[in-house]
C-alpha cells in the first residue's frame, strides 16, 4: 500500500512540475514620460512609444503577441526606453519642457495632445502607431498599423545599427 501511495505522489508531482514553465520569460520594461529625464542622464537611448487605445483591437493584438515575443522584449529592454501611451489618457503629461493635456472632442471622446504630437501623420492619428524618438526627443520614425514581432525586431535592429554608425 505504501508503494502505491509513493507511486501516486511521484506521478502527481511529476504532473505538476510538467505544467510549470520551463523558462521564465523576460518581462517588458515600460516607463513613464516623467522618468525620461533621469533615465537619459544615466544612459542616453532612443525612445519607442506605442500609441494605442483601449478599444483598438489591433493595439490589443500587438500588445498580446508582438510585445510578448522574447526577441522583441530583449531588444526593447536592452536598447531603448519603451513607453505605451493611451491616446485617450486624461492625465496631464509633462514631456520635453511642455505639459500636454487631454482634449475632449465629444461627450465621451477625446485625444491627448501628446498622442497627437507624436503620432499624427499628415494631420491624422491612427492606432496603433509606433513612434521612435532619438535621445534628443526628436521623431526619427513613425509606423502606423500593426507590427508583427518580426517587423518590429527588424526596425529595432536597424535602429541599433544606425545608432552605432552615427
Amino acid at each position: 500500500m505504501k508503494k502505491m501511495q509513493k507511486a501516486l505522489l511521484v506521478f502527481f508531482l511529476a504532473g505538476i512540475i510538467g505544467l510549470l514553465p520551463q523558462e521564465v520569460k523576460a518581462q517588458l520594461k515600460t516607463i513613464r514620460f516623467e522618468q525620461l529625464d533621469s533615465l537619459q542622464q544615466a544612459e542616453r537611448r532612443p525612445i519607442v512609444v506605442l500609441l494605442s487605445t483601449d478599444w483598438c483591437t489591433y493595439c490589443t493584438r500587438m500588445k498580446l503577441s508582438t510585445l510578448k515575443e522574447e526577441q522583441v522584449v530583449k531588444q526593447l529592454n536592452e536598447t531603448v526606453y519603451f513607453i505605451t501611451l493611451n491616446a485617450e489618457e486624461k492625465k496631464d503629461i509633462r514631456f520635453h519642457g511642455h505639459t500636454f493635456k487631454y482634449k475632449p472632442t465629444g461627450v465621451k471622446t477625446g485625444v491627448h495632445e501628446l498622442a497627437e504630437q507624436l503620432g499624427s501623420i499628415n494631420g491624422q492619428l491612427t492606432y496603433p502607431t509606433v513612434c521612435i524618438l532619438n535621445a534628443e526627443r526628436e521623431i526619427i520614425f513613425q509606423h502606423v498599423g500593426y507590427l508583427s514581432a518580426k517587423e518590429l525586431s527588424r526596425i529595432l535592429s536597424m535602429l541599433r545599427k544606425e545608432g552605432k554608425s552615427g
